[in-house]
């Protein structure tokens, strides 16, 4: 099928879709508010995918399905993370939950893997099952992106992450790039070290960037060399720090100490560095950041810093819940959760 052109003269109508993909406005209607339709005939995949094309291409916002979704709550809510696999989550869905039960309100729960495409997926899917909001943990999506999803669906959002700057959604966040500077700070004014590693994902993440930035303000104000090949990325995954730590001490002169922007960084570079015959933290220190249970069960224990997730899973659902019962329709609001600098054996 050849790719509609977009409309700029008019503003796109339900009418405009359904002329453009060769089906009827109920058609439309169907696909973009299934759980509104009284129809019981089956819509077949092929048309879908054909009538969600078209309503991309052509910048179509259901405004009129955004109104009915006001009017009428669907009692369900979407929630984006980025790793269900990774405990740090584990505590914010859970309180995300229990604070949806208070409003008799499920929560439709979804997995990014870190991935751009994942979080697009994310958003079509909530355009396709009316929810009355969603909290989000976006590595990819942008204000424009987020403006784009309230607009077509008529939702709210709460987002984790100050990098999150549009008017309307709520976020909720910690201040890592403070944490992350004292955590070296302290490495470098308590513990001694000069010769510091860096470990993190990809510098595309919003995360990572900070994290980093934090990193290298420790190390110039106490004017301390930061070597190319002591700054290693990857992803967020156990294997990441287990590969990164076997590079850093397979150097001529390898760091004393590393800092890592996750546990599970931090935990994969612990095991790594034992499985080298190196002692930690005699050989090598090694801080995380995020504190999840399996800090306080490696061995020797992590140390790290704790950002609470489950006070920041309620902060968001909180936030989100006052907007959809209509108890606060301003601006954004910003909540913030301390961070805490948790020491133990790993240093």
């Amino acid at each position: 099928m050849p790719k509609p052109k977009k409309k700029v003269n008019h503003t796109i109508t339900m009418r405009d879709v359904a002329k453009a993909a060769n089906v009827s406005q109920s058609t439309v209607s169907r696909i973009l508010a299934p759980s509104s339709s009284l129809s019981k005939v089956p819509i077949s995949e092929e048309t879908t995918k054909k009538v969600l094309q078209v309503v991309k291409d052509l910048g179509y916002h259901p405004n009129q399905y955004a109104r009915s979704l006001r009017g009428k709550k669907s009692q369900m809510i979407g929630m984006l993370i980025a790793d269900i696999s990774n405990p740090f989550y584990h505590p914010m869905v859970r309180a995300v939950q229990d604070v949806a039960s208070q409003y008799h309100y499920s929560v439709m729960i979804a997995n990014s893997d870190h991935l751009r495409e994942k979080e697009e997926l994310f958003c079509e899917s909530v355009i396709r099952r009316p929810v009355d909001g969603a909290i989000i943990i976006p590595y990819h999506l942008t204000d424009d992106d987020l403006d784009n999803l309230m607009t077509r669906t008529g939702m709210v959002i709460s987002a984790l992450g100050n990098h999150i700057q549009h008017p309307e959604i709520d976020v909720t966040f910690a201040d890592d790039t403070k944490a992350s500077y004292e955590a070296v700070q302290w490495l470098i004014k308590e513990k001694g070290h000069q010769r510091i590693g860096f470990i993190c994902a990809n510098m595309d993440f919003p995360v990572s960037a900070r994290r980093y930035g934090a990193f290298q303000k420790a190390m110039q104000e106490s004017a301390l060399l930061v070597p190319d090949e002591y700054v290693i990325c990857g992803d967020w995954s156990v294997d990441n720090g287990r590969r990164a730590i076997t590079k850093l001490l397979q150097l001529p002169e390898p760091p004393t100490a590393v800092f890592a922007a996750s546990d599970t960084i931090a935990i994969g570079a612990l095991e790594g560095a034992i499985e080298l015959n190196f002692h930690v933290p005699e050989d090598i220190a090694i801080i995380g950041f995020d504190d999840i249970p399996a800090a306080k069960w490696v061995q020797p224990h992590l140390t790290t810093v704790s950002q609470f997730p489950g006070e920041m899973g309620a902060l968001m659902a909180k936030a989100l819940f006052e907007r959809i019962m209509g108890e606060y329709t301003g601006t954004r609001r910003l909540y913030e959760v301390p961070c805490k600098f948790i020491e133990r054996e790993s240093t």
